[in-house]
């Protein structure tokens, strides 16, 4: 068999075999090593192994491999591996907890009736706070309480859409001041 300088294959005397095999003697050898620091990073066995076997894969297959650093280049391997395998097992974590939070079935759970309870209590202070509202404010806030579109209040109050838009978001904007203020205290 013909080789082209663009080709991967070599002819029938092995020399590709031979260095595959030559690879895999170098990163096998550093195995034990490798695992020992990954069960150090991860803790658990499957993951340690995992990260390793990731590891020597990369490092046999790499074409540019220098075969006199394959023990520091399997060390950076295995430790980014850890590392990345720790960030995507916080990330489940994390968005396991917001699941959780999301799927509630039981809405009479301590903490969601302290939050319902809360939030209708701000609620009602707010609503103490519209009066203190510029009167268009005023008008359009409760428009929109009442559900009615930016396009209907504007349509409602005799106003352009712009200026229902504006008067929504002072409204909102001077009642969230408050709010905080109030919060601060």
């Amino acid at each position: 068999m013909t080789r082209t300088s663009s080709d991967t294959c070599t002819d029938d005397t092995g020399t590709e075999k031979y260095r595959d095999h030559r690879r895999w003697a170098l990163v096998l050898a550093e195995r034990e090593r490798l695992l020992r620091l990954a069960k150090a990073r991860l803790g658990r066995s499957a993951d340690a192994e995992d990260c390793v076997q990731e590891a020597m894969i990369r490092a046999a297959t790499f074409e540019a491999l220098d075969e006199s650093r394959v023990a520091a280049l399997l060390t950076t391997i295995t430790l980014r591996l850890c590392v990345d395998h720790q960030r995507g097992a916080q990330r489940d974590r994390r968005l396991a907890g917001r699941a959780h939070l999301l799927h509630r079935t039981d809405p009479d759970t301590g903490s969601e009736v302290e939050f319902r309870t809360c939030e209708r209590a701000a609620g009602a202070w707010l609503l103490t706070q519209v009066p203190g509202l510029g009167r268009r404010e005023r008008e359009v806030l409760l428009a929109r309480a009442r559900g009615l579109s930016t396009a209907e209040t504007a349509t409602a109050l005799a106003i352009t859409y712009k200026s229902a838009e504006s008067a929504f978001t002072r409204a909102r904007s001077r009642l969230r001041s408050v709010y905080h203020e109030e919060m601060a205290r």
